[in-house]
C-alpha cells in the first residue's frame, strides 16, 4: 500500500468499517474482463473468520460465472465526507473502505435462512424478522474472506 499512513491494520477495525457499509462490490471473472456487481451484504465472524453473505434471484449471470470461476475480489467503502478549501486549492475525500478476495459458493438450503438473516440484521439496528415468502425464489451466496486490507483518510491529513 503506497500510503502505509492510511492502512487500516487491525482486522477487528476493518469489520468495524464493514458494518458501516451498505454496499459491497463483487467481482467476478468474465473472459478476461471483471465483472462488478453491486450487492447488499451481511458479514459474520466466528472464530476469527470472516464471510460475506449476498443474495440475489435464482438464475442469472453471477451464477455462471461463479460456477466458471468461484475467485472473486470485494470492495466496499463509506465515511464519505469532501474535504475542500478554496483558500489552499485543494480538494480531497474522506472515506473507509476494505478490499479483499476469496471463492465464492452457493449457500446450501439448510444456511440459507441463516444467511438471509444475517444480511437482513446488517441493516437494521435490531434484528428484523422478514417475511419468508421469496425465500424459495432467492439464492443466497457466500464469501469466505481469504485476505483483506482497509484502508482510511479522515479529517486533518493532506
Amino acid at each position: 500500500m503506497r500510503r502505509a499512513d492510511r492502512e487500516v491494520k487491525d482486522v477487528n477495525e476493518m469489520i468495524r468499517i464493514m458494518k458501516r457499509c451498505d454496499v459491497c462490490r463483487l467481482a467476478l471473472n468474465d473472459e478476461g474482463y471483471p465483472y462488478i456487481l453491486p450487492l447488499n451484504f451481511g458479514v459474520k465472524v466466528q472464530e476469527g473468520n470472516v464471510t460475506l453473505y449476498f443474495h440475489g434471484a435464482e438464475k442469472g449471470k453471477k451464477y455462471e460465472l461463479i460456477e466458471k470461476d468461484s475467485r472473486a475480489s470485494f470492495e466496499m467503502d463509506c465515511s464519505h465526507r469532501l474535504v475542500s478549501s478554496e483558500e489552499k486549492g485543494y480538494c480531497t475525500m474522506e472515506y473507509e473502505s476494505v478490499i479483499g478476495r476469496g471463492k465464492v459458493e452457493i449457500v446450501s438450503e439448510e444456511e440459507k435462512m441463516e444467511a438471509l438473516t444475517i444480511m437482513t440484521d446488517h441493516y437494521h439496528e435490531t434484528h428484523f424478522d422478514f417475511h419468508t415468502k421469496a425465500v424459495p425464489r432467492t439464492t443466497a451466496m457466500k464469501l469466505v474472506v481469504e485476505e483483506m486490507t482497509g484502508k482510511r483518510r479522515v479529517k486533518g491529513e493532506h
